[in-house]
């Protein structure tokens, strides 16, 4: 079975590149373009590794992270939290998530650190 990631971001194109290059990899991605379900998305998904932009509707991406960083049958999910901002680090930080991306990003950057978040939780 294929290791599953959960790609949150606003930007249509951004979800559009991050699934053709990940499925291409062979990774099952599913794509979210808001944080209302947030938990019941996770819940149902049941995914290896979380991205997490920092610009969503309703919560955005800090308080998403906090939020399921916060609930012990979901915490132990990587966040990758990737953001254009100029303080990616400091929010990252602040969100608790465990790993950080800066946009524009590499593609292999990206797939690099997908891996490096799967070895974690394995």
């Amino acid at each position: 079975m294929s290791q599953k990631i959960l790609v949150y971001d606003d930007d249509a194109d951004i979800l559009e590149v991050c699934a053709t290059i990940l499925r291409m990899k062979g990774y099952d991605v599913e794509c979210k373009d808001n944080c209302k379900t947030l938990l019941l998305d996770i819940e149902k998904y049941n995914p290896d590794v979380i991205l997490m932009d920092n610009w969503l509707p309703d919560i955005g991406g800090v308080k998403a992270v906090q939020l399921l960083k916060a609930k012990p049958i979901v915490n132990n999910i990587p966040v990758i939290f990737f953001s254009a901002n100029s303080h990616v680090e400091e929010l990252a930080r602040e969100a608790g998530a465990d790993f950080m991306l800066k946009k524009p990003f590499d593609l292999k950057d990206l797939q690099e650190m997908i891996v490096t978040a799967l070895n974690k939780i394995s």
